[in-house]
């Protein structure tokens, strides 16, 4: 009966102790991640602080500071990550999340994505759309060479005189993209989960 016992208890020890190392483990790469030199994080990776809804004025309408959900759970943070998630009961809804700030200064923003299949969501600039999606299957730059499907992604854009030179991976999306004067940044819903991590701006001369 030890016998039978000590072979039954010691591996679920073993599989207990591999997920707690495993959790600490990924808690640690979330706790460890810091922006770049220079560069400031508009996503803290715990809650959706200075991020808002605002109406097609621009005005807001609810903020979202020491929430980690919107008040219809469309957009949510755990885990350093900031989640689009699906909309409920339908399959696709238009849906977007701004930044309590605005940015008139010249700047470069990164960002990590992560699509889920045929996603489709964007990256507002000043309120002007990059589209940010599951690429190959959704468009519309679906000649990407170094897209990577349901992994994460690194988006920059370079913005100099309200002009975005905007990279996927080093992939060139749009080459002049041309903005407003000054502006919130945001982030889409409309189909399927995307997920956002590493959200980080500096602002250049």
């Amino acid at each position: 009966m030890k016998k039978l016992m000590s072979r039954v208890i010691v591996p679920i020890f073993m599989l207990a102790a591999g997920f707690m190392f495993t959790s600490l483990q990924a808690s640690a790469q979330t706790d460890s991640w810091k922006p770049d030199a220079g560069f400031e994080s508009l996503f803290n990776g715990t809650n959706l602080n200075g991020w808002c809804y605002r109406s097609k004025e621009g005005d807001v309408t609810e903020k979202f500071d020491g929430k980690t959900a919107s008040s219809d759970g469309r957009y949510s943070a755990a885990n350093g990550i900031l989640t689009v998630n699906y909309p409920v009961g339908v399959e696709r809804k238009i849906q977007e999340s701004w930044t309590l700030r605005e940015f008139p200064k010249n700047f470069i923003l990164k960002i990590e994505f992560r699509a889920s299949k045929n996603a489709d969501s964007g990256i507002f600039l000043r309120g002007k759309q990059l589209q940010c999606r599951d690429y190959l299957v959704a468009g519309p730059y679906n000649d990407l060479k170094k897209y990577r499907p349901q992994d994460w992604n690194t988006i920059i854009a370079t913005v100099k005189d309200n002009i975005a030179h905007c990279e996927c991976n080093g992939e060139v999306l749009e080459d002049a993209l041309v903005l407003p004067a000054t502006g919130p940044m945001g982030l889409e819903g409309d189909r399927g989960q995307m997920e956002y991590r590493h959200i980080q701006i500096k602002e250049l001369p």
